[in-house]
């Protein structure tokens, strides 16, 4: 079986901030989708269960994923074959298109009984593709075939997970693994082949009826690739793309104040600060009569190279007396290090959140209109480089450790 042995490092820093809560609640819980809700804990264990969902993904009509094991440990150093690892059973191997798991979507993975105590490591495993199942793991580009999905440098343990989750005795802890298959699928060249560099986060949810943040966009934004994400000091906690009638809704979510983030192709970015997001409530970000519907603006083509290919890349924009944001991270080309991708022209609007409001009363932030931060990270190590699309901006370069 072969995982990626280590994730990007800008996605391993959004895993920290995420990981730093616990969850637990009782056995009933209803509403949020599969896989929260269920059977009970015993008085002398507790039971973790653990479901999959997905941020939106570019470019690509499926996204196959072949879970075969997944497994938990007390100690965030066990190795394979230490003590304390404690299988989490699956009825069978799970083939799963994660681009059907948006909007609050989640997969039911499985579920078992636990010694109480505070578990630090998961390891997950995917199924090799053989010639028996040849696209276990695979991706179909829009408009193309079903391809197999590599994934190159394997370990036989699957790939580590850190988590901080506690499982109180006779209690029921739900544990949602996050799969950004945007930033999960590498093209690499012009070779027709694609790697598989999955970037997860592990989040615990406290109460399915809460965690929750939902909303409206104005339904010319729809199709036409409008992401919508909450973020927390610059990165990304949680993205999702609208229904059909304009809603979205992000979930899980930890419990905390975020910032709102809306993106779309020849839109200014809209921004909503200070959203609330709590364990037994729906935050509502406007409703069917108020909608977010940022200004029309050019946009600026921004492309690059990076070293090693293996890096990731983002653009940031620091909003007047902030927050910073980021609004888009581009996949970068597993064989060149190429990306490319494109910048609102136009100043983004901000507004502050209140509940149940008539209006957003978006505010243009003129001074750092154009202005943004291409930010390129690899091992650890970023480098920054600061670009102003009011004018052509040349070639980027990073090269890094």
């Amino acid at each position: 079986m072969k995982m990626l042995k280590k994730m990007a490092a800008g996605a391993a820093t959004c895993a920290l901030l995420l990981l730093a809560a616990c969850g637990g609640g009782g056995g009933g819980g209803g509403g949020g989708g599969g896989g929260i809700g269920g059977s009970g804990a015993s008085a002398s264990n507790g039971t973790m269960r653990v479901s999959m969902t997905d941020a939106p993904s570019c470019g690509y009509d499926q996204v196959n994923v072949t879970i075969s094991k997944v497994r938990v440990n007390q100690s965030g150093d066990a190795l394979d074959g230490s003590a304390g690892w404690v299988d989490i059973p699956l009825a069978q191997p799970q083939r799963v298109d994660l681009l059907t798991l948006t909007n609050g979507v989640l997969f039911p993975l499985g579920e078992t009984p636990l010694p109480t105590g505070n578990y630090q490591q998961m390891r997950l495993v995917l199924a090799d593709n053989t010639p028996a199942t040849p696209l276990a793991n695979s991706v179909k580009p829009t408009g193309g075939a079903e391809v197999p999905l590599d994934t190159p440098s394997a370990q036989q343990s699957g790939l580590k997970l850190n988590m901080n989750v506690d499982v109180p005795a006779g209690q029921v802890v739900d544990v949602v693994l996050d799969f950004d298959a945007c930033k999960s699928v590498v093209k690499r060249g012009n070779s027709g082949k694609y790697n598989l560099k999955p970037v997860i986060t592990v989040i615990p949810v406290v109460n399915s009826g809460g965690q929750r943040v939902e909303g409206w966009v104005d339904p010319a934004l729809v199709g036409t690739g409008t992401f919508v994400s909450v973020q927390a000091q610059g990165l990304p906690v949680k993205t999702s793309i609208p229904d059909s009638t304009g809603r979205f809704a992000l979930f899980p979510v930890p419990v905390g104040s975020y910032t709102l983030v809306v993106t779309s192709p020849a839109r200014a970015t809209a921004v909503v600060t200070g959203v609330p997001v709590t364990a037994d409530g729906i935050t509502s970000i406007g409703s069917t009569s108020v909608r977010v519907n940022p200004p029309v603006s050019a946009m600026r083509n921004v492309v690059g190279a990076v070293s090693p290919a293996t890096a990731t890349v983002r653009a940031t924009q620091a909003l007047s007396g902030g927050p910073t944001i980021e609004v888009v991270s581009p996949v970068v080309d597993a064989q060149d290090g190429s990306f490319a991708t494109s910048l609102p022209i136009a100043a983004p609007v901000r507004a502050p959140f209140v509940a149940n409001a008539p209006s957003f009363g978006f505010v243009a932030d003129t001074a750092v209109a154009g202005r943004y931060t291409v930010q390129a990270t690899s091992n650890g190590v970023s480098q920054n480089t600061n670009i102003d699309t009011n004018s052509v901006v040349p070639p980027l370069s990073f090269t890094l450790p």
